[in-house]
C-alpha cells in the first residue's frame, strides 16, 4: 500500500502564486515518476506536469514557463511550485506517483486531490 498526502491548494488571486506538496509514504522501494494532474469541472483530467527518477521534467503547454515541478528523493515528496496563475488554472489537482514495491510489485497511486482557485 501506497499513500499520498496532498497539502498547500486553496483561492488565489490572478496573478498569485501556490506550491503544491505530495508526500508518498507506506510500501515504496523505488520511484519511477511523481507528476501532477488536474480536473476542471465538465472536463477530463489533464497531465499538469511530470518527472522521472532522473530529473527530465515535462510539462502541458498550458503551464510552461509558469510552473515548476521538483522532488524530494529523500522524502519521497513531489511539488509544483505555480506562479502567474491564471483562472483556467482553476482545478482539483491530484498528485501520482508509479514504482516499485519491496515485493517488486508495480504501483501506480493518486492522491486524494486537492482544491485550486483562481479568483479575484
Amino acid at each position: 500500500q501506497v499513500q499520498l498526502v496532498e497539502s498547500g491548494g486553496g483561492l488565489v488571486q490572478p496573478g498569485g502564486s501556490l506550491r503544491l506538496s505530495c508526500a508518498a509514504s507506506g510500501n515504496i522501494f523505488t520511484i519511477s515518476a511523481m507528476g501532477w494532474y488536474r480536473q476542471a469541472p465538465g472536463k477530463e483530467r489533464e497531465l499538469v506536469a511530470t518527472i522521472t527518477n532522473g530529473g527530465s521534467t515535462n510539462y502541458a503547454l498550458s503551464v510552461k514557463g509558469r510552473f515548476t515541478i521538483s522532488r524530494d528523493s529523500v522524502k519521497n515528496t513531489v511539488y509544483l511550485q505555480m506562479n502567474s496563475l491564471k483562472p483556467e488554472d482553476t482545478a482539483v489537482y491530484y498528485c501520482n506517483v508509479a514504482g516499485r514495491s519491496y515485493t517488486n510489485t508495480a504501483f501506480n497511486s493518486w492522491g486524494q486531490g486537492t482544491q485550486v482557485t483562481v479568483s479575484s
